[in-house]
């Protein structure tokens, strides 16, 4: 059973106020009974913040001190806002708005937008990227596509700090910023763009922060409205807001001090989008009567866990440093953290793959692993390594759970047979609500045992999977449920986007990762050059990388692998070294700090491909890869697969290329499994374009690894020489 369908997720609802107190330790209960003035909650990672929040807004609207109408929780994330209706939903204040700053801000924006300046509200374009491409062709300014994602991001950074085209160039300098173009140019294509906005009628997100603060400012009798509907705020991650947030939140409270803040300055690791802790910070400077919690009891992590965690702040440096919270874990012990060096990327990948098959073998569900990198552009390698290990995984960030097209329909086949249940003979043997369920879904794929393979129709499979361990757990939590009571809390959690787990081991970044937790987490490409990324290079950006790395650290509860490979590529030179962040930290670097006042316990590990916990076939004798075209040395991944460089010409057989295709489309719908778990695109453009003889030269070609060798090399080369590969058994 996975964490997110465990039955603690359907608790009885406390029958009074000092029922919701019940299970807080004595910082948790001191925060949810502060109701009164201004409060500042300081919460280390994995200390039960939201546990805190959530019951002190319950208590207060249990206790008839906070009326539900009147209080407004805001947050970063809608994953976050869905958490957190969640559990008020559960502790009996479920009328409570829980939203983020842009959800709250929109929809004062819609009611008030006819008063305060007339006609239809503008069209909100939810990408503004289209937009500022068309501003620099209007501009005559060229723009790759990194550098068109660079200026969009500028241009956000601008809006949420209030900075006006004319003034980017001075604001830039004064914070740092290292444009992708002159400050000359942003200012121009920052102008332009607005021009464009203008000219179609249509606002973007941060328009809708500055617009609702424009109307607060200027009206001041839709902000007395606003200020009579909502009393009493809470505010989440409050290291993360930014100037323009923080001006919308002041407008808001008006001179009123009904403010509950909550955050840790060693999290804050957005500032690029303009966010900073210096609210938080300052918070006893602005509110000098304001009750100030520490929370450092970790739930989350084991001390081995923290103990590193620890360790990685101790050594900050920087105001945020001076705040740090010492966490002391509340769980039993568990293994060490392990520190693994590999040759290359590809070989850490690989690594990182045979570690995960061992944690699933040994019971860890997959759903409860992460793969945590620094850049997006890290994850095709862990995908393919997964992909051939035969893991199942998903990235973070990926379709919504109640969006996916079979948990909608499998929505209304429940809501069908809810309503006319009575006259379905699926259900006539169906004698519990559980059943009731298994009986609906088998009807839309759900069987009592999961598919073979890991790819699409497995994942279907998962979501079904997830709705009947849903069903399993809402009614061991309230018997006599019906089918019509379940229906009605997927709409809830599908509202609050409160979803159950789909199983698959996560892929993500380590930004992106923020607020999550898992039993085993892996931090890969832990080297100078990536943690600190390259491009960091002031104290502060340096700091602010060392937040990001104890951000990844505090996801793990148990098992935390950390890892690094000498080389990009196979082959190359190995000139890269382990993080400075790790120095006196891992074996090996030094005297450390902590309890011991020494390195951690154990030992760094030698990864060598092929090798590991698990016993697999081991791979060619890697050399560098280059261009067989111009000779250069190749270090992109899609490069690689090509063996050559983007730029030079290529000499693809299109018609073998397209048979290709052809026998990839075949073996993916019998393996059940997406076409590219079978061969990606590039890895057939480089098969196409060797049109290999035999199986060395096959071999030698950048994922086809031992495993797609044995499996499906004999038709590849059948297909390369021209022959009809056949239809061999694909069970395997």
């Amino acid at each position: 059973m996975t964490a997110a369908t465990h039955s603690t997720l359907f608790p009885r609802v406390p029958d009074s106020a000092d029922a919701v107190l019940e299970g807080l330790d004595p910082e948790q209960r001191e925060v949810a009974t502060a109701l009164h003035g201004p409060v500042c909650v300081l919460a280390g990672a994995g200390t039960g913040k939201t546990r805190a929040i959530t019951h002190r807004i319950a208590y207060g609207v249990r206790a008839g001190i906070l009326p539900t109408s009147s209080v407004l929780a805001v947050t970063f994330t809608n994953r976050a806002a869905g958490e957190m209706r969640g559990r008020l939903r559960q502790l009996g204040a479920g009328g409570v708005q829980a939203r983020t700053f842009h959800s709250a801000a929109l929809r004062q924006l819609q009611y008030f937008w006819p008063k305060a300046i007339g006609g239809s509200m503008p069209r909100l374009v939810d990408r503004k990227v289209q937009l500022v491409a068309d501003a620099a062709a209007a501009c005559r300014i060229r723009l790759d596509r990194g550098e068109l994602r660079d200026v969009t991001a500028e241009i956000e950074w601008s809006k949420v700090t209030q900075t006006v085209p004319a003034d980017y160039a001075l604001a830039a300098a004064k914070a740092g910023r290292e444009a992708p173009r002159s400050p000359a140019e942003i200012a121009q294509l920052y102008a332009a763009y607005e021009d464009l906005k203008r000219d179609r009628a249509v606002i973007d997100f941060e328009d809708v922060l500055l617009l609702t603060v424009a109307v607060l400012q200027d009206r001041h009798d839709i902000a007395d409205q606003v200020r009579a509907q909502y009393q009493h705020f809470v505010v989440d991650e409050y290291q993360d807001v930014s100037p323009l947030q923080q001006r919308l939140l002041d407008l808001w409270l008006g001179d009123r001090d009904n403010l509950c803040v909550v955050g840790d300055a060693s999290q804050t690791i957005y500032s690029f989008t303009g966010a900073t802790p210096d609210h938080l910070l300052d918070f006893r400077v602005r509110h000098p009567k304001a009750t100030v919690v520490k929370l450092v009891r970790d739930y989350r992590s084991s001390p081995q866990v923290v103990h590193l965690a620890n360790g990685l702040l101790s050594q900050a440096r920087g105001r945020a440093a001076d705040h740090r919270l010492e966490l002391v874990s509340q769980r039993g012990p568990g293994p060490e953290p392990g520190y693994t060096e590999y040759p290359d990327e590809p070989a850490e990948a690989e690594g990182a793959a045979r570690r995960i098959r061992a944690l699933l073998d040994s019971g860890v569900p997959a759903s409860e692993i992460a793969v945590l990198y620094r850049t997006n552009a890290q994850s095709e390698t862990y995908e393919q390594a997964l992909a051939d290990a035969g893991i199942p995984y998903q990235l973070r960030g990926a379709e919504r759970f109640f969006d996916r097209p079979e948990v909608r329909k499998a929505g209304i086949a429940l809501r069908g047979a809810a309503r006319f249940g009575g006259n379905d003979a699926l259900l006539d043997e169906a004698v519990d609500l559980p059943s009731q369920v298994r009986a609906v879904l088998s009807g839309e794929g759900w069987t009592p045992q999961p598919p073979a393979g890991s790819g699409a129709v497995r994942e279907r499979w998962e979501s079904l999977a997830a709705l009947v361990n849903l069903a399993q757990d809402f009614a061991a939590a309230r018997p006599g449920a019906t089918l019509g009571d379940l229906v009605a809390e997927l709409d809830e959690r599908a509202g609050a986007q409160h979803a159950p787990t789909v199983q698959g081991v996560t892929l993500a970044s380590l930004h992106s990762a923020k607020g999550l937790e898992w039993d085993a987490v892996f931090l890969v490409g832990v080297a100078e050059g990536m943690m600190p990324i390259s491009y960091a290079r002031t104290d502060e950006q340096i700091e602010e990388e060392r937040r990001l790395l104890y951000v990844g650290v505090t996801r793990a509860r148990s098992h935390l692998q950390l890892s690094w490979s000498l080389a990009r590529s196979p082959g190359s030179c190995p000139n890269r070294r382990p993080s400075r962040f790790l120095d006196g930290l891992r074996p090996g670097s030094g005297s450390g700090t902590g309890r011991t006042g020494a390195a951690a316990p154990g030992g760094i590990e030698r990864g060598i491909p092929g090798r590991g916990s698990i016993a697999t076939p081991r791979r060619a004798q890697r050399t560098p890869a280059r261009c067989r075209v111009c000779g250069r040395t190749l270090t992109d991944a899609g490069e690689m697969k090509l063996m050559r460089c983007e730029d030079c010409p290529s000499d693809m057989d299109e018609g073998l290329y397209e048979r290709l295709r052809d026998w990839r489309a075949v073996q993916a719908r019998r393996s059940g499994q997406p076409a590219f778990c079978v061969f990606t695109d590039k890895t057939l453009m480089a098969i196409a374009e060797a049109a290999p003889d035999d199986e060395g030269e096959l071999a030698r070609i950048p994922g086809v690894g031992v495993r797609k060798l044995n499996r499906y090399g004999a038709e590849v080369l059948a297909i390369c020489a021209g022959q009809d590969p056949g239809t061999g058994d694909e069970s395997d």
